[in-house]
């Protein structure tokens, strides 16, 4: 990607500075530490022996809640590797404001600018607490996205997708999530999913609610490449990605077996087929992977 030297989105809040700081001690001594520190641990994939040492030694929940909201804008840490991945993903931010803010312009809508921030370890949202191991996410509460940037480096050496555009495509399909929230697509989902007769059929809209972030980005990419900033190859990187994050590979390195009926996320297929749809179409209107009816 030709991203250096561009615009950086002043949407950005660092809070890398804050690390893993100790909670107000909540989880302060006790079997409850126990049971809960397990329990979080289930949750995030996390050790939690690993954790259980982190409690005793901090007094408390490894996160820093009550850490300030951040510095604005991508700071300078000392890691030069990290740094540029900051001014990466402020940069990648500030072409999703340009290509989101004339879409919902020409269509009579105001774009909310979502902002951007950047931490380690784990953080504290609106949505609640959250582990760098639950991966990037967009939090509708607070309308902000949230990633550790060690997780472009799972990118490459965790799922085997290498490449700029491939982070870019992450950092997107959580934009593509904002959008949703604007256009009242998140609420009208979360609604359908409190009718669900079934798990199974709640996790349907979810799939269907990824699909359409990975369209949404894909819509980004379009935009993008007229733009200049993509370069032969990219668009195979993006997609790439968005079939190695898959369900259906997911559920086959860490349990051997694939469960569809499980799938909040949808299948490599489905993904790279999505985000293809609107890399190519750059419609948001071709992005309908709900149909008629559904919501």
């Amino acid at each position: 990607m030709r991203w250096q030297g561009r615009r950086q989105s002043s949407q950005v809040e660092d809070r890398r500075a804050g690390g893993m700081g100790g909670g107000r001690g909540l989880l302060a001594g006790g079997c409850g530490t126990v049971v809960l520190v397990v329990l979080f641990a289930w949750l995030t994939g996390s050790d939690p022996l690993a954790l259980l040492q982190q409690v005793q030694e901090t007094g408390g929940v490894p996160v820093g809640v009550d850490a300030p909201a951040g510095a604005p804008g991508p700071q300078a840490t000392g890691d030069a590797a990290d740094d540029l991945q900051a001014q990466f993903a402020a940069t990648v931010l500030a072409d999703t404001e340009e290509t989101w803010s004339t879409i919902f312009r020409e269509r009579g809508y105001e774009y909310r600018l979502p902002t951007l921030v950047l931490f380690r370890q784990a953080v504290q949202s609106a949505c609640g607490f959250s582990s760098a191991a639950v991966g990037p996410f967009y939090c509708p509460a607070d309308g902000k996205l949230y990633i550790d940037l060690a997780f472009f480096d799972d990118l490459h050496s965790r799922f085997g997708a290498p490449g700029d555009f491939a982070q870019a495509y992450v950092l997107a399909h959580e934009v593509g999530h904002h959008v949703q929230n604007l256009l009242g697509i998140a609420d009208r989902v979360t609604a359908a999913q409190q009718r669900a007769r079934s798990q199974a059929e709640a996790n349907e809209l979810s799939v269907r609610m990824e699909l359409q972030a990975d369209c949404l980005a894909g819509v980004w990419g379009h935009y993008a490449h007229q733009r200049g900033l993509l370069e032969p190859g990219d668009a195979e990187e993006g997609l790439r990605a968005a079939a190695a994050i898959g369900d259906d590979r997911m559920q086959k390195q860490t349990q051997g077996y694939v469960t569809p009926e499980s799938w909040t996320h949808g299948s490599s297929e489905m993904r790279a087929q999505w985000l293809r749809r609107g890399l190519e179409s750059g419609d948001v209107d071709s992005c309908d992977s709900f149909g008629s009816g559904v919501l």
